[in-house]
């Protein structure tokens, strides 16, 4: 109970210095919500097979760009490395900067989703679906920007290295274009894709269908790439406490 308020603690810090000030809220909000709309105005009739796929990379993008923006910033002003010296466990480090970076992805996308509802008339058939694809997309992305921003030094150094990964992740993984209509080439790559499983979960939820035979297996891969994203994670915040 210590270590969880702690925990709570740390992330209470960065969201007060960091993820609740205006302009990323509203950035955050902006870019999806502009997205959808354009290809509302282009195809009304087919916008709710898209919004799943935006939803979830607002996750990819939000949660990966501010888990290393902060921990890049800390580490300039050397805030970061006396957290490490603080009585608290990685752990407790780790989970309390995770959950303050999966918090903002959350709160973006679950603004963005009522948004659609309102305006759009966005249903959710699916809300267990729904709601486990956004907390495991949330958490994992999460953690992988904190495993990118803890491996960098310099803010650029961190997007770039996301990028390298983010952006082709988006063509493999179903956001735009549906994994049963890729070519056989592109699906390999597509069942390995954190992004793939999260926007499947989102997708059946929204419309209750799923390119799996069932809503278990991305269920499945999501929780697999979670606990794998921990994984990750605490190895990386180990070595830079060693360093």
């Amino acid at each position: 109970m210590i270590q969880l308020s702690r925990a709570l603690a740390v992330s209470r810090k960065d969201v007060e210095s960091y993820y609740g000030k205006p302009p990323l809220v509203t950035w955050g909000l902006l870019f999806p919500s502009v997205l959808i709309l354009g290809l509302y105005l282009k195809d009304p009739s087919t916008y709710e097979a898209v919004a799943p796929g935006v939803i979830a990379m607002t996750l990819l993008f939000g949660n990966t760009s501010m888990a290393a923006i902060v921990i890049t910033f800390e580490k300039r002003s050397g805030t970061f490395e006396r957290l490490l010296l603080a009585p608290i466990t990685l752990r407790t480090i780790l989970v309390g900067k995770a959950a303050s970076a999966a918090g903002y992805g959350l709160a973006t996308s679950l603004v963005l989703a009522l948004g659609l509802r309102v305006l759009l008339g966005l249903r959710v058939v699916q809300v267990p679906a729904f709601a486990f694809g956004l907390l495991a997309g949330a958490a994992t992305f999460a953690l992988l920007g904190l495993v990118g921003a803890v491996v960098v030094r310099e803010v650029f150094e961190a997007m770039t290295l996301m990028n390298f990964f983010r952006f082709p992740l988006l063509f493999v993984s179903g956001v735009f274009v549906p994994v049963a209509v890729m070519p056989a080439w592109a699906k390999a790559p597509a069942m390995v894709s954190p992004l793939t499983h999260v926007v499947e979960l989102l997708r059946f939820g929204v419309t209750g269908r799923c390119f799996f035979a069932s809503a278990w297996v991305p269920a499945a891969a999501a929780a697999a790439w979670l606990a794998a994203a921990w994984v990750l994670a605490e190895r990386a915040f180990r070595a830079k406490a060693l360093r």
